[in-house]
């Protein structure tokens, strides 16, 4: 066990998906993984592991934010040997070009947290992709017509911003969209010498305001699921 996390030793696996939301996690479980078992319901934040085409694939929820998924990353890594670790999340698009439902692949992430300048004081940081995963990810998805975008995203702090507006910088950078986990995970994974990815389902736009229900971001997005999933068995 560990503070946040109830699983026994061997209960998690190495390969391990990571929603924001412990009911997509839910429900990734019941519909991606066979025999899915419930390791975890620490403060709700639910865990499941099963197998998915023969190899076990833990599902683990991290909740919002930087601060609460480096809690969760930390422990999953430290505590149970974690090696593999993907987000599969929902992002605003800061592109016209970007559509609801898309699937982006953030192959580095910018943030407006203060998590690493903490780290490097005077310094950026710059938080990437592990390229294998990338890679494979990548390949799976072209070979499957699947269609991506792949690029910089954005690791805000906050969901709410004082100034609308502000994302028009971020677009005018060619960041793709914005989130609220990726740099935290890309930076953790390195500290520790793990390999990390984030695949997003876009499920608004802050340029055309459209944005899907909670349903849909709670229980829909599969095709970023069937990426990530395959990405592991590769």
């Amino acid at each position: 066990m560990s503070t946040h996390i109830e699983a026994k030793k061997g209960e998690i696996a190495e390969n391990v998906l990571l929603p924001g939301d412990p009911m997509r996690a839910k429900w990734i479980a019941e519909n991606f993984l066979e025999n899915p078992k419930l390791y975890n319901d620490v403060r709700g934040m639910l865990g499941y592991t099963g197998t998915y085409k023969g190899t076990p694939i833990s599902v683990q929820g991290t909740g919002m934010g930087i601060p609460s998924t480096l809690i969760y990353c930390h422990e999953l890594i430290n505590n149970y040997g974690v090696k593999n670790l993907i987000r599969v999340g929902s992002a605003g698009s800061y592109q016209k070009d970007i559509k609801l439902r898309d699937v982006v692949i953030a192959m580095a992430a910018s943030s407006t947290s203060g998590v690493n300048n903490a780290r490097f004081v005077n310094a950026d940081y710059s938080p990437t992709a592990n390229f294998d995963l990338f890679m494979k990810a990548a390949t799976y998805a072209q070979k499957n017509n699947i269609p991506i975008k792949a690029g910089n995203v954005l690791s805000s702090d906050e969901f709410y911003a004082d100034d609308f507006d502000t994302y028009k910088l971020w677009a005018d950078y060619g960041v793709l969209c914005v989130e609220m986990e990726a740099a935290g995970l890309y930076t953790i994974a390195a500290k520790h010498q793990v390999k990390a990815l984030a695949i997003l389902t876009i499920s608004d736009s802050l340029v055309t305001k459209e944005a899907t229900s909670a349903e849909d971001r709670e229980t829909s997005f599969s095709t970023m699921i069937e990426i990530a999933l395959n990405t592991l068995l590769i």
